[in-house]
């Protein structure tokens, strides 16, 4: 069902969506800059008890070591790795070279993170070959111009291409078309769906349904029942059906940046009013280079009460700012009044930004009452402070901050 023949045709597909996805990302760039840590096993991540693990290379995989473990686990799992701080000013920068890769073969690209995209490839055929093709070409342009591995999945739908750049990994390259999806669906977990979670999981297990056709078979009648407006769309998406198309990422939802903290802070403690600012500047940075501003503007906090089985309460609070905005004074100033909204009680472990209600900074209206002076000045530090960020790394000049205490790097979200 998976096919490898470069000639198969396109002609019968609704949509041709490719999911290209970087192999262990973060862990490969280390490996590429530091020659001495190739063939071994490299964690990129915290080394404090409260450290966690942001990406592993395959050699460390091998152990059992995977993204968002406990680096104290890990570090049991695979005593001799290599841990590493991590550098998000050098992933962003191979992350531009990777987007501009992607660019050249589809003007419509939807970036998940730093290192995987869809790419709609409906049409391209005609100018670059058949979809195989393509995907071989593609991971040749990375290689060649990262230096780094990357593995493609194409499908008809996107959550088939997200599954198969999973499977090919590493360094892989697979295809199906629409009259082999449900049969290649049916045999898989259903914990393969989007929006199947450790919860949800449950209880379709209890449910008696365990593969993507369990789900598929059932009626969805019952499953919405069950499960609500959630049952019935998981029963569309194990049948292989998803209308989603590949959306450019203007066009994104939201800007985030959240981190765990490697001790238990304190609600008014200065170190996460900096960890909020710097957010804050990652943030208007993001924004800005994208040309878009965000409307509304929310915190997110994690507490330190834990609830059992990994789990913890999160405090949200957002504000709607009357005209949107990319400075990163405005986002800071926005998410440091939420923080004083969140009344005493629990320590926090993580705390976190997400800008959303977009809207592209080309199209915005001049507002009279905006005060074009403070804005202007305000424009020409945050243009003053992105180029210094470009040229010498994010951490070489910020606003009075010292450096922030991580458990492990910032997460880029969306």
């Amino acid at each position: 069902m998976l096919k490898g023949g470069e000639g198969q045709a396109t002609a019968g597909w609704p949509r041709v969506i490719a999911h290209a996805d970087m192999d262990a990302f973060y862990a490969s760039v280390e490996q590429l800059d530091r020659p001495e840590l190739r063939g071994k096993p490299v964690i990129v991540g915290g080394r404090s008890a409260r450290g966690v693990v942001t990406s592993a290379s395959y050699e460390a995989r091998r152990y059992g070591v995977r993204a968002a473990m406990p680096s104290a686990q890990a570090r049991q799992l695979c005593p001799q790795a290599v841990f590493v701080a991590g550098r998000m000013g050098r992933y962003a920068e191979v992350a531009r070279t990777l987007r501009a890769v992607f660019d050249e073969f589809s003007p419509v690209v939807e970036p998940l993170s730093l290192d995987e995209a869809f790419l709609d490839l409906t049409g391209a055929e005609r100018l670059l070959g058949p979809p195989l093709v393509i995907g071989r070409e593609l991971k040749r342009a990375v290689r060649e111009r990262t230096g780094l591995v990357v593995s493609v999945g194409i499908a008809p739908v996107k959550m088939a291409a997200k599954i198969l750049s999973d499977l090919a990994k590493p360094d892989g390259l697979l295809l199906i078309g629409p009259e082999d999806l449900p049969e290649f669906l049916a045999g898989l977990p259903v914990e393969r769906l989007w929006g199947v979670g450790r919860v949800t999981l449950a209880r379709l297990n209890q449910a008696g349904i365990r593969t993507m056709g369990d789900l598929a078979a059932r009626d969805a009648a019952e499953l919405r029942s069950r499960f609500g407006a959630s049952g019935a769309y998981l029963h569309q998406l194990a049948q292989g059906r998803d209308a989603r198309p590949v959306v450019g990422d203007w066009q994104r939802k939201s800007y985030g940046e959240e981190n765990t903290f490697a001790h238990d802070l304190a609600r008014d403690a200065l170190a996460l009013r900096r960890a909020l600012i710097a957010h804050s500047e990652a943030i208007g940075r993001r924004l800005r280079a994208d040309a878009v501003r965000a409307r509304t503007i929310t915190l997110k906090l994690k507490t330190a009460r834990g609830l059992g089985g990994g789990r913890y309460p999160v405090i949200t609070r957002s504000h709607t700012l009357g005209t949107a905005s990319d400075d990163t004074a405005v986002i800071a100033r926005t998410a440091l009044a939420l923080l004083a909204r969140v009344g005493d009680g629990d320590k926090i472990r993580l705390a976190g930004i997400h800008a959303h209600n977009l809207e592209r900074r080309d199209v915005r209206q001049p507002d009279l009452f905006e005060g074009w002076q403070a804005a202007s000045k305000a424009r020409r530090l945050n243009q003053a402070l992105d180029l210094l960020a470009q040229r010498f790394g994010a951490e070489a000049v910020t606003r009075g901050l010292t450096r922030v205490e991580r458990a492990a790097p910032s997460r880029r979200v969306k």
